[in-house]
């Protein structure tokens, strides 16, 4: 019998009796240790998984509803508390810390609607980075081309679903953590409206811009999951909506592949409008400050004190941002009244935004660059150019991977503060038109 993978065809499955969430559990499983060269998963919680699917079994054999993501393995990036475990947010130096005392409130929801926990997953030291370079465990490999990067600082999460080891994953997005991996490596992804999801349990970046969300294989995979975390049930009908593409800041330098395949969504829908908002660039470059100076500000005890366990790469930002006077965070913070003010303007007329997520497919790991008016720059620092303005603003975006041949090509859908549900089933109508196609290696 061929197990399924997507967790809707999982939970059913359980639920039936078609098959044990002790048999997903043990695929599951088997398959991160076949793929170790992916460098997704930091820790295989074996013992775990396997009890937990056997408490879902036990329930099952009981006549009781085990939940609606029954044996639906899945893992969380390294900065969620696992109980019993070190939370590591990614940096070596807390490989050994005090293990946490109880699993982060999400992994609560989702272990009570039955899902199984199987593994921790890589991600860029403290969430400050693009690509998951990570120093301790190693750069996460795209699934679709193992010389490119998964995308970050949640590239772990994204691998581990693209490459099949798991059904869903958890990762958090700060300023496009969740989004970057998610279109690099073909997938559907949430950065939710601001604060709407729990964050307790939860190792900190930016507090004004964190959130967490879920990486799934389908937009009705990530509408359940949602769900689940929320504790709401899932919209299933977008409504009318008015569409509408962001242009100016947001189609420069565009691969032509991504173009496109862009005019061929707009066509397909609409035709669609164009909008160009003013104030991008300085709304990305106090994204930017805002970051570094609370990121600074959060570990400058331990650096103060400890400095050279952090990695460099980390290491260096985090001090050049505690050393920013303070009026440049109140500035920053000023400049997002202004900036919102502009999309408030936008979203009378408008319900849905779309935009590219980066500029093209995603980079090689040898040459680790995005081109940007024609020069090249960092990716780490970089492949944010499209996202971080929008969660700048604390909306809501689905990241949604384009029908596309060839390496996988992603958007996000934006809409308005809270209209997080009418995005997902905007996403799975795009789905089921064709429009939108996961890209897995199962």
């Amino acid at each position: 019998m061929t197990l399924p993978l997507d967790a809707l065809a999982i939970a059913a499955s359980v639920r039936q009796g078609q098959c044990s969430a002790t048999e997903i559990a043990r695929a599951a499983l088997a398959r991160i240790r076949a793929k170790p060269d992916l460098l997704a998963v930091t820790r295989i919680l074996e013992d775990r998984a396997l009890a937990e699917a056997a408490l879902v079994d036990a329930q099952v054999a009981r006549g009781e509803d085990p939940g609606p993501l029954a044996g639906v393995p899945y893992g969380v990036k390294d900065l969620f508390d696992v109980a019993g475990l070190p939370t590591t947010a990614g940096a070596a130096r807390l490989e050994f810390a005090e293990p946490a005392a109880h699993d982060a409130i999400a992994i609560e929801r989702l272990r009570a609607a039955g899902a199984v926990l199987c593994a921790t997953l890589n991600m860029d030291e403290f969430a400050y980075g693009f690509v998951t370079d990570n120093a301790r465990w190693g750069i996460t490999r795209n699934p679709h081309d193992p010389d490119r990067f998964a995308g970050g600082s949640s590239g772990g999460s994204a691998a581990a679903v693209a490459g099949g080891l798991l059904s869903f994953t958890l990762g958090s997005d700060t300023n496009g953590s969740i989004r970057i991996p998610a279109s690099l490596c073909g997938l559907f992804g949430i950065k939710p409206t601001h604060d709407s999801l729990p964050m307790e349990g939860t190792f900190p970046f930016v507090h004004t811009l964190d959130d967490i969300g879920a990486f799934a294989r389908s937009a009705s995979d990530l509408a359940l999951i949602d769900s689940v975390l929320r504790g709401e049930p899932a919209a299933n009908d977008a409504g009318p909506l008015r569409v509408a593409l962001l242009g100016g800041w947001f189609a420069r330098d565009l691969v032509p592949d991504l173009r496109a395949a862009l005019d061929t969504l707009a066509s397909a829908i609409g035709p669609l409008p164009t909008v160009e908002p003013e104030g991008v660039a300085a709304a990305r470059s106090a994204a930017f400050v805002l970051s570094a100076w609370e990121g600074g500000r959060l570990h400058a005890p331990s650096l103060a004190s400890d400095a050279l366990s952090y990695d460099p790469a980390t290491r260096d930002r985090l001090i050049a941002g505690a050393a920013l006077p303070e009026d440049v965070h109140a500035e920053a913070l000023a400049r997002r009244e202004v900036f919102a003010h502009t999309f408030d303007t936008i979203f009378a007329r408008y319900d849905v935004l779309i935009a590219p997520t980066v500029v093209g497919p995603a980079p090689l790991i040898a040459h680790p660059v995005v081109t940007i008016d024609g020069e090249e720059k960092p990716a780490r620092a970089n492949l944010g150019l499209f996202t971080q303005p929008i969660s700048f603003l604390g909306l809501p975006v689905i990241a949604a991977p384009l029908a596309v041949p060839g390496l996988p090509l992603g958007i996000q859908l934006i809409g308005a503060k809270g209209s997080d549900a009418r995005l997902i089933a905007f996403a799975r109508d795009l789905e089921a038109k064709g429009l939108l196609a996961t890209k897995l290696r199962d």
